[in-house]
């Protein structure tokens, strides 16, 4: 909550209208199921969500919880995921939310640099239960860019939104006062100067050959062939991964 208010605050200082999702509050339904789309689905013998609420979202026919999330979201320059961090990943019911809300932006051929959120930023901020060491490289939960990777490139950047660099409170429960004011002022001074931030780097579609399983072009791995590391943490071409690049803005 501390997070999250120190975010609402910095914010609306600025001059931004804030609208706050509270998902515990709103009691909000995580589970997708045929009660998001009203009227009936088209095919309940072969019953596939993603494509019946893709319709109902083109008819005006979904849940209500829905549609009011879909506007904020229509209306939305910034959109910022605040949660604390649960087996590696967001809670439930955030993860419901993505399945419910996002539903209609998941689409073959509009997605990730050609997503319908391409003019639209956002961000993970998030809470953990341990230090930075233990997603670290040599770790024992392993990489954090490599953790952010499926939330960061296979749903934000699916979407199309450009993704900033994710705000971590490492470990905040075990730290004294004095820490957690140190970073809620870093993440407070950090907003006053978002929009100024470069985003991070994912690789853009027409990267991609569409007639060959959307495998990279040639010329695209002739490009790096001589690079280091690969191009992104997921698309590594049997390199070692670039640094760093899922937590930080230009890698």
């Amino acid at each position: 909550a501390a997070a999250k208010d120190a975010a609402v605050a910095a914010l609306t200082a600025q001059g931004c209208t804030v609208d706050v999702s509270d998902l515990y509050a709103m009691k909000f339904k995580a589970a997708a199921t045929t009660e998001d789309i009203t009227g009936g689905v088209k095919d309940a013998e072969s019953f596939c969500y993603a494509k019946e609420i893709k319709l109902a979202s083109e008819e005006g026919k979904l849940a209500e919880d829905i549609k009011k999330e879909q506007e904020k979201l229509k209306e939305a320059d910034l959109v910022i995921f605040q949660f604390p961090m649960y087996w590696s990943s967001v809670p439930a019911i955030m993860k419901g939310w993505m399945d419910r809300v996002l539903g209609f932006a998941y689409a073959q051929e509009k997605r990730y640099s050609e997503g319908i959120f391409k003019d639209k930023k956002a961000m993970l901020s998030f809470t953990t239960d341990c230090p930075e060491s233990v997603y670290s490289d040599t770790g024992i939960n392993g990489d954090i860019n490599v953790t952010l990777w499926p939330l960061q490139n296979g749903i934000l950047n699916y979407c199309g939104f450009q993704v900033f660099a994710p705000q971590i409170f490492w470990d905040p429960a075990t730290g004294s006062p004095e820490s957690h004011s140190s970073m809620l002022e870093g993440w407070r001074t950090r907003l006053q100067n978002l929009c100024g931030e470069a985003t991070v780097y994912f690789a853009p579609m027409d990267y991609f050959d569409k007639e060959k399983g959307f495998l990279l072009k040639p010329e695209v791995k002739e490009k790096y062939a001589s690079k280091e590391s690969g191009l992104t943490v997921g698309i590594h071409m049997g390199k070692p991964l670039p640094a760093n690049s899922q937590t930080k803005a230009g890698v």
